[in-house]
């Protein structure tokens, strides 16, 4: 009797620790803004990775949140006509090198288009990183994380490295076409700071180019 007293106590007590853990999984994906992609890895300090993947499972299957792929999320955006929005690939890019303590940089084209240097938007979500190449596909999206080196994601996350980018992705040959009095008057004060600061880490081709550009 004792036993079976004992052992209803015990899954009582691991009910009520998955409980807890799912509320305080719940009440931290609700601090954020909808549209965030988040792994496991959030919510460590919160209960043990069995507790966490446990509770994750119970908010997806109340349909609170969705699951893109394995040990990837979102705190799904959502329109009153459409329903549930597709997720943005920036987003789950980030997801994916946070996994690996990874940093993330657009792709040239992708910083050209960003800057209005083009229209073309690229066909592609690619996205290098200095952490482990990979590819996740979502619905219809495939998301590519493509390893390289630390000097070519100078400013890794921030609107300087994408100025830089977009200039490198230009080439030596490519890069006089860039309007340069029109970028330096769009770009804020901050990020030409921020470039200045950086350029002299960028191919020593581009240097005097970014100096105009921040001049």
């Amino acid at each position: 009797m004792s036993d079976n007293y004992a052992s209803i106590s015990y899954e009582t007590s691991i009910m009520r620790t998955t409980s807890n853990t799912t509320n305080a999984v719940w009440k931290r994906i609700c601090a954020k803004h909808r549209g965030w992609v988040f792994t496991p890895r959030e919510f460590a300090a919160l209960g043990s990775r069995a507790a966490v993947d446990q509770a994750l499972f119970r908010l997806q299957r109340r349909g609170k949140i969705r699951r893109l792929a394995r040990g990837i999320y979102e705190f799904p955006r959502m329109h009153p006509r459409i329903g549930v929005l597709s997720p943005s690939p920036e987003a789950v890019a980030k997801a994916m090198a946070s996994r690996t303590h990874s940093r993330i940089m657009v792709s040239g084209p992708k910083a050209l288009n960003l800057l209005g240097l083009s229209t073309q938007v690229p066909v592609q979500n690619l996205f290098l990183t200095d952490g482990p190449s990979r590819t996740v596909r979502i619905g219809k999206q495939t998301i590519t994380l493509k390893h390289a080196a630390p000097s070519k994601i100078l400013g890794a996350g921030t609107e300087a490295g994408i100025v830089i980018q977009a200039v490198r992705s230009l080439g030596q040959k490519g890069v006089h076409a860039i309007p340069l009095e029109t970028l330096a008057k769009r770009l804020p004060g901050p990020v030409k700071a921020a470039v200045r600061r950086l350029a002299p880490a960028a191919p020593a081709w581009s240097q005097p180019v970014l100096r105009q550009i921040t001049a």
